[in-house]
Formats: structure tokens, sequence, C-alpha cells
């Protein structure tokens, strides 16, 4: 056995005694020794590997497979520009909090800066997107490495899940090999390669404490009582005085699910209203239905101003959010979902450790519907949701799309959304009938590796994985469609909302009336592409459905394969839906203020539909 095999693997081997089970390769030269190592790992049925052609993609997989379950894939790749292209997944790992090992393979440090080829300096490439990141030492023919070798992933994973304390997220093991890099007929290692007895991990961390999984160790600094205030009933603000208790929830995205249930619970239990993204929250009976119209219906807020908000989560999707918590007198707090806090507008005042969502006993149903401040918030909920069943968005649109898609998804499905206009659509328009799973990569909320995350939630043993999004974001990464023959094939719908273009921008200012003379090269960006076509050379289904019934249809049964659906949609039409989705709130939750609705009031629904791409 040559150096570079026997590291290979014994690193190997140690990754699967800490428990990880999927591994996502691409091929290269210098990484051979790990790629023999993983294919063995593979037929013994130690772990599941994926082989990707594409790192960017590979990327995302790796981190899909580890978003839901919480436990880092592995994603290896040979030295050089191969490494550079996990910088958008590595990226989005950190902002989401998502746990992530990358193993990159390199040439010795003595080739570097000779212009040896495919030969960089890839220690530090990822800066400062990295909760743990080592060098190992290029291996030898010696006794005494495989110790440090173990060691060092131990390192890695733990600091992958943050079982150690911290937030999890990516770490970067660079592994420098000399040739020769495939098995070669040499004398046994000159010591044993075995690890601990039993299949025990080199080092395990040690007992985890309650809620470990779901909490890291970092606590605020808050001022003394601050935990007995924000349980307190009595409000913070001067907004709404004279109420019992005027506390809103916002819940937005977070690392992990179980942490959104937790925070539900703790405001049901204390009669507060939740208005919440939908990631990991819908349906649920303790959330406002629809409120991100209800939060559009401008004067009805202004009646119902809560005296304070308690965020909880990030929160990335509505302006109108943004226009709630800067409002005059208004008391904003936050529970930190990581080691920051969610504040980009600058306006809270406390930040509490999320030990406050624990422990807290359920509300009895009927508070919900109970009278008062809070349930005037649900009543507004179901307001909405009544009139849009009256009037739906019209077809072929965005939040048409998204509301047929959500009808008739089946129970238990696990839904990924992506980023841009589809993330809101399903925000706006979507009543789910079903008990969902609602996911996004919202830690950067790119465009980018969005099918081959997807595919990840579905590979890591999730039944029934859906997606929705745009065609760019499709078309960003259609070499997620790119499986070899030898490979696990996931069971995913992906449906697209074909605009042909950036469809967001339509939103925005730049797609204001009068700007559009310079709108469509620079901002529309229409492609022209056949996704038919894209399908067909992928060997992957492709339907093309004209109508919101059979949008349903095609849903309604679980995922067998990988199958696209694609939804034609008239971009023009973006800007008039939107509002005329925030006209119907406004209209049937303030009908004597919709109905004397100032010529600028109305320019102003019209102009901000509640679309911001940040």
């Amino acid at each position: 056995m040559n150096p570079s095999t026997a590291l290979a693997t014994v690193l190997v081997d140690e990754l699967v005694r800490h428990g990880v089970r999927h591994a996502v390769l691409c091929p290269g030269s210098r990484s051979a020794p790990l790629a023999y190592a993983l294919q063995q790992a593979d037929r013994a049925g130690l772990l599941t590997l994926h082989v990707r052609v594409d790192e960017r993609s590979a990327g995302f997989l790796a981190l899909g497979l580890g978003k839901l379950t919480r436990v880092p894939a592995v994603v290896v790749t040979t030295s050089g520009t191969a490494v550079a292209n996990l910088h958008p997944a590595v990226l989005e790992a950190h902002h989401g909090i998502v746990p992530l090992v990358v193993l990159s393979a390199d040439r010795p440090p003595e080739l570097r800066g000779t212009g040896a080829n495919q030969t960089t300096v890839q220690p530090g490439l990822f800066g400062q997107a990295l909760r743990w990141s080592h060098e190992l030492a290029v291996p030898e023919r010696r006794v005494g490495q495989q110790a440090g070798w173990r060691s060092q992933v131990s390192r890695a994973v733990a600091a992958a899940t943050g079982a150690t304390g911290g937030d999890p997220g990516p770490v970067h093991l660079n592994v420098p090999l000399r040739e020769p890099l495939v098995p070669t007929d040499e004398p046994e290692w000159p010591e044993p390669l075995c690890g601990r007895p039993d299949g025990l991990p080199w080092t395990a961390p040690g007992a985890p404490t309650p809620h470990a999984s779901a909490h890291s160790s970092w606590q605020p600094w808050p001022s003394p009582g601050t935990d007995e205030r924000l349980r307190s009933r009595s409000p913070s603000g001067t907004a709404g005085a004279g109420l019992e208790d005027a506390t809103l929830v916002l819940l937005g995205d977070l690392p992990e699910s179980e942490t959104g249930r937790a925070a539900l619970r703790w405001a049901s239990a204390h009669g507060w209203p939740v208005v919440a993204e939908p990631f990991g929250a819908h349906p649920r009976p303790e959330v406002v239905p629809h409120g991100a119209l209800v939060l559009a219906a401008g004067e009805w807020v202004r009646e119902h101003a809560p005296s304070r908000v308690v965020v909880v989560g990030r929160l990335t999707l509505s302006r109108d959010v943004t226009a709630l918590l800067r409002r005059e007198g208004l008391s904003v707090e936050a529970v930190a979902s990581g080691a920051q806090w969610s504040d980009p507008s600058g306006v809270v005042s406390v930040v509490h450790p999320r030990s406050v969502l624990l422990d807290v006993p359920a509300a009895e149903p009927e508070r919900l519907a109970g009278p008062g401040w809070a349930a005037a918030w649900y009543e507004a909920g179901r307001t909405v949701a009544k009139a849009l069943a009256n009037e739906p968005p019209a077809w072929p649109s965005g939040p048409a799309v998204a509301s047929a898609l959500a009808a008739g998804l089946p129970t238990g499905a696990t839904l990924f959304l992506g980023s841009s206009n589809s993330v809101r659509d399903f925000d706006l328009a979507a009543t789910p009938t079903a008990d969902l799973t609602v996911v996004a990569n919202r830690g950067l909320a790119g465009i980018d590796g969005c099918v081959s995350t997807a595919s990840g939630l579905a590979l890591a043993g999730d039944s029934g994985v859906y997606a929705l999004m745009g065609d760019l974001t499709f078309l960003h990464d259609a070499n997620g469609l790119l499986i070899g023959p030898d490979e696990p094939v996931p069971d995913l719908t992906v449906v697209v909302t074909n605009d042909d273009g950036g469809g967001i921008f339509t939103l925005l200012e730049p797609g204001e009336p009068q700007r559009s003379a310079d709108f469509e090269r620079i901002f529309g960006t229409p492609t022209g592409a056949d996704l038919a076509a894209i399908c067909r050379a992928h060997g992957v289904a492709h339907e093309r459905l004209e109508s919101a019934q059979h949008v349903r249809e095609a849903v309604a049964a679980p995922p067998s394969g990988l199958r696209v659906i694609e939804v034609p949609v008239d971009r023009s039409s973006h800007r008039t839906t939107r509002a005329a989705l925030r006209r119907l709130a406004e209209r049937v939750l303030t009908p004597g203020a919709s109905e004397g609705l100032s010529r600028s009031s109305r320019s102003r629904l019209e102009a901000d539909p509640g679309a911001d791409p940040a």
C-alpha cells in the first residue's frame, strides 16, 4: 500500500465512523486515491456514493443531503478550479447553517508557485466562510501518522455539526498527495491502519447537552431579566397602547425545522399571533393564513398595529415586513437563530437566546380563536384566504402556479422553493391542503444550485420531494440533471414556471413602466431556451402543462425518478397580478379604506408588489 492510498483509506473509514453516510465525488486525477476509497466504502454498504461531473452542482448536492438530516455529506474534488467551484455551496452552507465537509485533493506544497499544472493555493480559498479548516501533511511511508489523520477527521465533523459549540456549517480539509495516486503492489503498510474498536470514532464529543442538536452554545449578552421580559405578557412599546398584549411574532427561515415548531408552540402558549414565511410552517394552525397579504393591507395593519414584534429566524421575502419593523414606537426584539441575529434595519433592541423557545406547553386550540387583538389577526388571515378561494390569482401567473402546486401536493411532502419569484409567489398565494415541509436556500438566496439541492433532499431519504423554481433558476443549475447511468436517481418532481427571463426585475424599480426602453436586454434577459430539449438531452422526463388542474393532477402522485414539469407564464403579467393580490387583501380587510384609496396609494400598490431580491 502506498502513502496516498493509506491516507485515503483512513480518511474515508473515519468519516464513516463519525456517521457520514453520503459522499459526492467529482472525477479527477489528484483525487484518485480518495475516489478508490469511496468506491470501496460504497460497495461495502458503508455509505452511498454520488458521482457528479460538475463541481458546483456537486457542492449543492452535498448541501441538500445535509440540509434536513443535519448530518454532513462530504464532497470530494481534485485540485485547482475544481475546488473553487464549490465556493457558492460553501457560502450557502455558511449563511444557511448547514453542515458540510469539503475534502479537496491537492498537489504537494513544493509545487505551489512553480507553474505546476492545476496548482494554486487551496488553503484559505474559502476565506471566512468556514467553521474550521486544516491542511494535512503529505503522507509518507512511516509509522505514527494515522492517529493524526483520524484526529483531524474528528475535528472536521465536530466543527461541521456544531457538536462542540458554535453553529453547524462548512469545513475544509485539504489533502496534498504525491504520486503514485493509484493502488500499487507495495509491501504492507508499516503499522495497522485500524481505528478504534467496535467502529467507534477516533475522538467522540462528550454527551450532548439537552437540545444541543437544535441549539448552539452561543449566548447573547442581554441585560438581566430579558428572558423574563420576553415571557411577560405586558407590551414593551407605545404603539397599540391599552391592549393587553399586542405582540406579533414574525417567523422567518431557520436552519432546523424543530426550532420553527418550538417557536410556534411558544408563541401559541402566550397567545401571540404568528406571521410566518413559508419555510417549515405551512400549514400550521398557529400561523396567520396568508400573513404576507395581511401585512400588505396597510390600513388594516395601521389599525391593528402591534406594540412589540419578536423576530425568530431570518426574514428575507417582503418589503411589507421591513416597513412594519420600521414603524415609529414599535419595540422590536429577536430570538437568535445562530451566532448572529436577523436585523438588517438595525431596529432590534433586545436579543434573546433560543432557549426561551424551549419547554413551553402548547396552548389550548380554542385560544387561537378567542376574542381580542390576536384573534383579529387570525380572522384577517382567514378572511383573505376565503377571498382568494373566491378570486384566485389569474392564470397563467406565478402565484396561480404556486397555488395549484400547493393544492395538489400529497400530505407529508417536502417542497423546495427556488429563489426570486417562486418563493414569493408561494408566500403570497399558496394555500397548502396537506402537511408539508418547506425548505429553500435562504442563506444567500442565490439562484444557483437549486436543482442539485432539491436532488440532495430526495437522495437523503425524504420521500415525496418537489421543487418549484423559475426558468433562470432551473437553467443556472441544468447540470443538476446530469446524472450518470450508474448513479442513484432522486425521486424528485421539479415544477418550472417559465417566463423566459428575469421576472423578479419586473416587480422592482427597473421594471417600472417608464423604464421599459432599457429593461428587456439587461434585466429581462430572455433566453429562448427549449427546456424540453434540455431535459431530453439529459434523459429526464418532461411535461409542458397549461392549466391549474393539470398541475394539481401532475403533482398528486408521489415522485418516481426525476421529472420536470414546465408551466409557461407571461412575464408581463407579474406586476399586475401582484398588485391585484394586494388590492384584494386591502379590499376585504378594510372595505371603506379600499373604496377611497387615493391615486397615490393606488400607484404605490402598483409600483411595490412586495418583492425584494435581497
